[in-house]
């Protein structure tokens, strides 16, 4: 359902038809100040056990799929795009938008449903904001369902970029490197990050299109193709909006201390989780999840054989699925 201009001054709109149990119940562009108006949308059932869906990124939005994760009879899942992401206005804006920011929009979200806690689920970067909003607000979850955490952290983006990509796709890396001039390959995040971020249109188009490509690929286990297309990196069509977004993040260290998350897990004390890992997921591997684990003494990690980090490799979305069950009959026992 699309969203409704003036939902936001409302409970939201109501959907007008039922024979689609994923449908939304209501939608809505929420006002969260800042001149931020951001996409909230509910599915499943009112008196469901309350749950709230983390899209990843930051910036890409959640899909009309992440709705089928929660079982509608059993929950009351909300879903929203996160500032400047998906179907929140104004598109793409990065003034005004942090992590604090995500996380107060959160509680602003949780009081409007009148929810008093919920089980929360986020992927990737969707981990990072998950793990962040339970350290500052305990008392309001449940219980955690991760998939590919993500801490936030110089640290990971490394690992990622200069030692799992030239180490696994060497061709890739030649290609990723090859857009910039020599002397700032040494540097090559901060290099793309300023770059992306430049003004310019006829500077960040191509560096906007290689970031997101070479994500994807090490995104996959069995990614289609292995090189960047150099030649479609300089055309004059749309561009995919998430490169922005995180560049914007990660340039800012994710508007957080250094390894935050890992220092505060003590605050995860009492928390149930589930953390789904893909066991060849190269941006966020398996390492992460047990470093997680080993200061949250209440997560499992569920491996998923034969998977990288993508929610739709063989395996992931059938494990995240049966985590949010899982820890469902948990929450409600």
């Amino acid at each position: 359902m699309a969203p409704d201009a003036d939902a936001g001054k409302s409970a939201g709109k109501a959907s007008g038809h039922r024979s689609d149990p994923f449908a939304p119940l209501t939608s809505q562009l929420l006002p969260v100040g800042d001149g931020h108006e951001i996409y909230v949308e509910t599915v499943g059932r009112t008196d469901g056990i309350p749950a709230v869906y983390l899209h990843g990124g930051p910036g890409s939005g959640c899909q009309p799929d992440h709705r089928r994760l929660f079982d509608p009879e059993r929950f009351h899942a909300v879903l929203f795009d996160q500032r400047g992401a998906g179907r929140s206005r104004p598109k793409g804006r990065r003034d005004a938008n942090t992590l604090p920011h995500l996380i107060a929009d959160m509680e602003m979200i949780r009081e409007q449903h009148n929810i008093a806690r919920w089980m929360v689920v986020g992927g990737s970067w969707g981990a990072t904001l998950a793990l962040a909003y339970a350290q500052a607000h305990p008392a309001r979850v449940s219980g955690i369902v991760l998939r590919a955490t993500f801490l936030g952290t110089r640290a990971e983006l490394e690992g990622a970029f200069l030692d799992a990509l030239p180490r696994f796709y060497p061709g890739l890396n030649d290609d990723f490197l090859s857009l910039l001039p020599a002397e700032e390959r040494t540097a090559p995040l901060d290099a793309y990050w300023r770059r992306i971020l430049d003004a310019d249109a006829a500077i960040h188009g191509p560096l906007i299109r290689a970031w997101h490509d070479t994500e994807q690929i090490l995104s996959q286990h069995a990614p289609r193709r292995n090189r960047l297309d150099l030649a479609s990196l300089q055309s004059s069509g749309a561009l995919p909006s998430t490169p922005s977004m995180e560049a914007h993040y990660f340039q800012n260290d994710c508007f957080m201390q250094p390894d935050q998350l890992l220092a505060e897990a003590d605050g995860l004390k009492g928390i149930p989780g589930i953390i789904v890992q893909g066991r060849y997921d190269l941006l966020c591997p398996p390492a992460t999840s047990h470093a997680l684990a080993a200061r949250w003494h209440e997560a499992e990690i569920r491996f998923v054989e034969d998977a990288g980090h993508s929610l739709y490799d063989p395996g992931v979305r059938d494990a995240v699925m049966r985590a949010i069950a899982d820890l469902a009959s948990m929450v409600r026992g």
